[in-house]
């Protein structure tokens, strides 16, 4: 296993700063890149080149979002990234220069970008009616909804739409608070479902959350298999839930919120057997059970389709967005009819909910997962890109953990296996130089040490080959 020097020492012996560092490495591998003197992997070729970009540049595109744009809106990498095209699992920048897309948007592009199935049904039905309102009838609602409802098991088959994940955590939390009529919701440490106040509250990460009125979620320990006290045993930290039940309310909840795998956590994926056990404890305690595939669903983990089907339960709610639409701002919540009747209490209502234009591009979605069997692809792919990432572990300490299923990967860097403590400073090093070389990646966890891997699930073997060969060459230069 091959040792390194860690990016704090390099800093401090050659006083030098990090970003200056990462200015010169960038030279030389973009002029390693251009050379083409063999060292550095070989894109996959695609038939796609797309056409000049006569548009401002990315200084004066900076510029602007500076002045007019909200300063809480950062950008990644040290020179931010132009992107002006983008056919299926590529992006391709200002100069013409194309990427590997191993991030997906953050994980929301799952048939590809721009893939022709939904631009064509997005064109078709803008050209016909842009926007009405649900108040009116149109088949396009119905229809999504239909096809949605048979893609869930159970009584599952009622759906609200919304426009974001947010929105559908937020319409989830207040349907189970109301059916129930307790307050009290258990969410995990970790947990990220959300910036409005409700969803907020669900969310137990520190850096998203901000000084509001936050009430009646509980954080229960989060059934971490790499991080966390009991390992892979899901019943131990299960029983965590129980007792927040019994010492941090009236006994009575209003319901449990989570995902299968943890998206902006770090890709973690729950440990084995905590989701079966959790869900009998919040039913006994009068809850509802909440499942969060905002990002793991639409057959992202490849052995099934929705993230909760890998620890084999059935929740009373699901939430879903991102991928649904495969970019268009598209989410959903869907129950069962007797959950969903708490709305007729009063009106609810959402205007662009349900909008006729990202309804048929939903619909055109779920037809592309299942004509070009995306799931399936996932399941092969993630399956031979976790292997070779996991053969990467192998040969360098920086790797700790490399986790998750199918398309939603993800690569803990720490400088001491033993410890775990994060390598923050080297995978913000190593995230440049992955640019360097045509690939993008994503970045989370609580310490932003985990390189999140949610490409598109037209994903190859050949991009998965790249993308490995990519870190590799980058973590052996260190």
């Amino acid at each position: 296993m091959q040792r390194f020097v860690p990016v704090r020492r390099l800093l401090s012996e050659t006083k030098y700063s990090l970003r200056r560092q990462q200015r010169c490495f960038s030279q030389v591998a973009q002029n390693e890149v251009d050379n083409n003197d063999g060292f550095l992997p070989k894109m996959p070729s695609f038939d796609y080149s797309p056409p000049p970009y006569t548009g401002p540049s990315a200084d004066e595109i900076l510029s602007k979002r500076k002045e007019y744009l909200s300063p809480a809106m950062f950008t990644l990498y040290s020179k931010p990234l132009n992107i002006v095209d983008g056919r299926m699992q590529y992006l391709f920048d200002d100069k013409g220069r194309r990427y590997v897309d191993a991030f997906g948007g953050i994980a929301t592009v799952c048939c590809g970008h721009c893939h022709p199935d939904v631009v064509e049904a997005i064109v078709n039905q803008t050209k016909r009616l842009q926007h009405s309102t649900i108040l009116y009838l149109n088949h396009a609602i119905a229809d999504f909804a239909e096809a949605l409802a048979n893609k869930l098991p159970g009584n599952l088959k009622v759906v609200f739409f919304t426009n974001s994940g947010t929105e559908a955590n937020e319409l989830a939390m207040m349907i189970a608070r109301l059916y129930t009529g307790c307050h009290d919701m258990i969410s995990l440490r970790n947990a990220y479902h959300g910036n409005a106040s409700g969803t907020m509250g669900a969310t137990a990460q520190s850096i998203w959350k901000f000084n509001v009125i936050q009430s009646g979620v509980h954080h229960a320990v989060n059934p971490d298999p790499y991080r966390g006290v009991f390992g892979s045993d899901g019943e131990k930290y299960a029983r965590d839930v129980q007792d927040l039940i019994q010492f941090g309310t009236s006994g009575n909840i209003a319901g449990f919120i989570s995902e299968a795998i943890q998206g902006v956590g770090g890709i973690i994926e729950l440990a084995p057997g905590y989701l079966p056990a959790v869900y009998s404890t919040i039913r006994k305690a009068g809850g509802l059970c909440i499942a969060d595939e905002v990002q793991a669903g639409f057959g992202r983990t490849g052995s099934h389709f929705w993230g909760f089907e890998n620890q084999g339960v059935v929740p009373d709610i699901v939430t879903m967005a991102k991928g649904i639409g495969n970019g268009i701002p598209l989410g959903a919540v869907v129950t069962t009819p007797e959950i969903a009747a708490v709305l007729t209490r009063r009106s609810y209502f959402n205007t662009f909910g349900g909008n006729p234009v990202c309804t048929a591009a939903g619909l055109a979605v779920l037809k592309v997962i299942e004509k070009e069997k995306l799931q399936e692809n996932a399941f092969v792919v993630g399956t031979y890109l976790k292997e070779r990432l996991t053969a990467l572990k192998d040969k360098y300490d920086l790797i700790g953990d490399v986790r998750g299923r199918g398309l939603m990967l993800g690569v803990e860097l720490v400088t001491d296996q033993k410890l775990k403590t994060p390598a923050k400073l080297e995978t913000l090093h190593i995230m440049d130089q992955l640019k360097e070389t045509g690939v993008l990646v994503g970045k989370g966890g609580i310490y932003g040490n985990v390189f999140r891997i949610t490409p598109p699930l037209c994903f190859t073997k050949e991009d998965a080959d790249f993308l490995v060969d990519a870190m590799d060459y980058t973590m052996a230069k260190m």
